[in-house]
């Protein structure tokens, strides 16, 4: 009995100890030296890399605290990962690591880092310190991902306003451009010109509009811009600038991009010649190649589907109105079956005259810039004429020789 008293005794002590201890963490204080600073992160070679990354660093040399706050971390393995990527519901996470541990991963993919360190006072320090520690805790740290209103970098301004109030200002003057979504997007997709194609067909008319400047901070680049140019209010009421020193953390080293070849312009222009080569064949000796409208017709009627689920099916804010509908219908994929029979139904030649209002309707949309293409399908578009018409001219022929 003594032994067991002994033993709960002894439970309840080490129990105390870790609660006391876990009260202590959560509710530490920084010394006077603590800073915040705005880590910003380069591009690197790789499609998720491409736009850079944002994260905040709490440095206090005191009590030896370095810790790098990243909200721009996702699991894998979190169940249902992939459906909710493709329904657009993205659930990232606010991470914690060592500064110098963050750091490993981009001098090992060749990015630059910067940090800002911001001219707080001590109690401002903390207040962030505290919300980032409490934003870590396992019920809070989950967020839903949005790429252009609800990403790594639009939290870390958002955070400083919450901490900050009317303090802080973000004048945005320094932006004099008047750019699209489309047209930031592009700014950083040079190198990825097939992710870029890729990006223009699922992407809507919707990031055609001209963005705000406050939306332009979807991009680590701009909140590195709109902070060094953003002012707070001191204790005398003077505005002085919000960061207090810049530094250079890691550089990059410039390596040459390598040309390739099989862009999605060079590689569309070569499949568009050979349909008119088929086209052209098939005009002379009066015939149709059965294989290749079937393909033509399923690989626009796939593209017509996916682009319609993308934009009814899921939650992807940048989806919507996407006109890529117009060149790329979606029943296509029917009409292709039916087009691998030796004969042509006679609809063929509305259905086709049908087909060629969407791309011309296509095309003035595209002039009007109410949608931008991606310049990869004009040689297609030709092609998808040039065959269209040509199924139009063979259906007639073929009533011509009954009569």
């Amino acid at each position: 009995m003594i032994i067991l008293d002994n033993m709960y005794k002894r439970n309840l002590f080490v129990f105390m100890l870790f609660f006391v201890f876990i009260q202590l963490t959560a509710q530490q204080k920084l010394s006077p030296k603590a800073t915040v600073s705005v880590i910003t992160c380069g591009p690197g070679s790789e499609l998720y890399t491409a736009f850079g990354h944002s994260a905040f660093r709490v440095y206090d040399p005191v009590l030896g605290i370095d810790k790098a706050y990243n909200y721009g971390t996702f699991n894998f393995n979190a169940p249902n990962f992939y459906l909710n990527f493709a329904k657009g519901k993205l659930i990232y996470q606010l991470s914690v690591t060592n500064f110098n541990r963050f750091l490993r991963i981009y001098q090992y993919e060749n990015r630059w880092v910067k940090t800002q360190e911001l001219a707080i006072n001590t109690s401002e320090v903390q207040a962030i310190f505290n919300f980032l520690e409490n934003n870590a805790k396992p019920q809070n740290k989950y967020y839903q991902y949005d790429f252009f209103y609800n990403n790594c970098s639009t939290k870390i301004e958002e955070i400083v306003k919450i901490i900050l109030k009317e303090k802080v200002s973000f004048s945005n003057s320094h932006l004099t451009s008047n750019k699209t979504h489309r047209d930031l997007i592009a700014d950083y997709t040079k190198n990825f010109k097939w992710s870029k194609f890729g990006i223009d067909l699922a992407l809507g008319s919707v990031i055609d509009k001209k963005a705000t400047k406050d939306e332009y901070k979807f991009l680590p680049d701009y909140i590195f811009k709109a902070f060094e140019n953003a002012t707070i209010t001191s204790v005398n009421g003077k505005k002085q600038p919000l960061v207090k020193k810049t530094r250079l953390i890691l550089s990059e080293k410039k390596i040459k991009a390598p040309y390739n070849l099989f862009s999605p312009f060079n590689t569309i222009l070569l499949i568009s010649l050979l349909i008119l080569f088929i086209s052209y064949r098939n005009y002379t000796h009066n015939t149709r190649t059965k294989f290749i409208d079937f393909i033509l017709y399923f690989v626009t009627g796939i593209i017509g589907v996916v682009v319609l689920l993308l934009w009814f099916a899921t939650s992807h804010t940048a989806t919507y109105k996407n006109l890529n509908f117009l060149w790329a219908f979606a029943p296509n994929l029917i009409v292709a079956f039916i087009l691998l029979k030796n004969r042509v139904p006679k609809w063929i030649i509305i259905y086709n005259k049908i087909l060629l209002l969407l791309i011309a309707s296509t095309l003035i949309i595209w002039i009007l810039k109410i949608q931008v293409f991606n310049i990869a399908i004009i040689p297609f578009l030709v092609a998808l004429i040039i065959r269209y018409s040509y199924l139009i001219k063979f259906r007639n022929r073929l009533s011509s020789s009954k009569k």
